[in-house]
């Protein structure tokens, strides 16, 4: 019981960090206002996640950090956190 509901949570806290990350792109498309208090707190909830990848994940012009991340998260961190839910529940 108390495992299926920390893997779920788990779940939606991945979901909706890609869903700021995705937005982090959108955002760096179009360049919105960076005063704007909405941007400063996607840029505050994605940069600390995207710019330790940033070191290994810039190709030239193209910064694939923020693919780097969402591959992180779902490839490696997901899988480790649910193992470890079902190792402790």
């Amino acid at each position: 019981m108390i495992q299926g509901i920390l893997i779920q949570a788990g779940s939606i806290l991945f979901e909706v960090v890609t869903l700021l990350i995705f937005v982090n792109i959108i955002f760096s498309w179009i360049s919105p206002n960076p005063d704007n208090i909405f941007v400063k707190t996607i840029y505050g909830l994605t940069e600390p996640i995207l710019s330790p990848l940033r070191r290994f994940a810039v190709i030239g012009p193209l910064d694939l950090s923020a693919f780097a991340a969402i591959l992180l998260m779902q490839i490696v961190l997901f899988p480790l956190y649910k193992m470890a839910v079902m190792f402790i529940f």
